[in-house]
């Protein structure tokens, strides 16, 4: 098996005990030498892992955060090279939600042993994105989170910077799904997820997942400070909060129209505000070196769209 890794500087301390390290332990499944590339700000994986494709890579293991992990997804999808994910970043959702191993030893043996997934991927205005979408709330959220929280505290830097802007003003938009009505609503955040948990293992779409072929939708209202603290109670204790303060629904496409510009963000990266967005689904777009439910019929390769 040929393997090809992409790394991101920027999220490895030790770059080279990194190479050594997934080296060695293709070496000890009898792989030769991979292929190896590194991103860049201009380019966070997309084009490394279509040149992996193109050079013959028979697996992609992407060693980074959530935007290098979408990033490598955005050019895997609807190929039959899957992706095997090494963690290094803050969020790690996608890690989480399909609790894959995050140490070098168990993704190199997972992506050698055939396990395979076949999951689906959302679109944000043509996009791709593996674990969420967002507008409002959540994006501002990661906006007001500096880099170096996240390095030095991990996850929990986005409580800080989401305190930062709990007293902004809500939204007001529209939300049509599937097609129907566009419907009116003053909301702080809508969530367009792929996967049901968050940062911290919080569970907000119990009966999500990745390979349904639809997306899990969150119209989160809150207004006030013990508004936001009930829900987060609720959210915690896994009850049922109360409808005026979380709505959630399930579809294929969700179209949101805000009457002002608003942050959005994909896959815990913030992209340019607009008073729009679309959200599309592609049913098991994506192979993922994970255990676990696989496509109707594993030996069909992803369609691109």
């Amino acid at each position: 098996m040929r393997g090809a890794v992409i790394l991101n500087p920027s999220k490895i301390i030790d770059l080279d005990g990194q190479r050594e390290a997934i080296a060695g332990a293709l070496a000890d499944a009898g792989c030769p030498e991979p292929l190896w590339f590194e991103t860049t700000v201009e380019d966070p994986g997309c084009g490394q892992a279509r040149a992996a494709v193109e050079q013959g890579a028979d697996v992609v293991i992407a060693c980074g955060g959530d935007g290098t992990i979408r990033a490598c997804a955005e050019a895997l999808a609807g190929t039959d090279v899957p992706l095997a994910i090494l963690p290094t970043g803050t969020g790690n959702l996608l890690v989480t939600n399909l609790d894959l191993p995050s140490d070098v030893a168990g993704v190199v043996a997972l992506a050698t042993s055939g396990a395979r997934r076949c999951i689906d991927v959302g679109e944000l205005d043509g996009l791709p994105f593996t674990v969420m979408a967002g507008m409002g709330f959540d994006a501002a959220m990661m906006e007001a989170t500096p880099e170096r929280w996240k390095r030095w505290f991990g996850w929990p830097a986005y409580v800080a910077g989401g305190l930062r802007r709990l007293r902004d003003r809500p939204m007001t938009l529209t939300v049509s799904l599937d097609g129907g009505p566009a419907r009116r609503h003053r909301a702080r955040s809508v969530l367009i997820a792929n996967v049901g948990r968050l940062q911290g293992g919080i569970e907000l779409f119990t009966d999500a997942r990745p390979d349904d072929g639809t997306l899990d939708v969150a119209i989160v209202s809150p207004r006030t400070l013990g508004q936001w603290a009930a829900l987060a109670y609720a959210v915690l204790r896994r009850r049922r909060p109360a409808r005026r303060h979380l709505r959630t629904f399930r579809a294929k496409s969700v179209e949101i129209r805000s009457t002002e510009p608003e942050p959005r963000e994909l896959d815990g990266e913030t992209i340019e505000p607009a008073t729009h967005l679309t959200v599309t689904v592609r049913p098991s777009a994506l192979w993922l070196c994970a255990h676990g439910p696989q496509s109707a019929d594993a030996s069909v390769v992803p369609t691109s769209s």
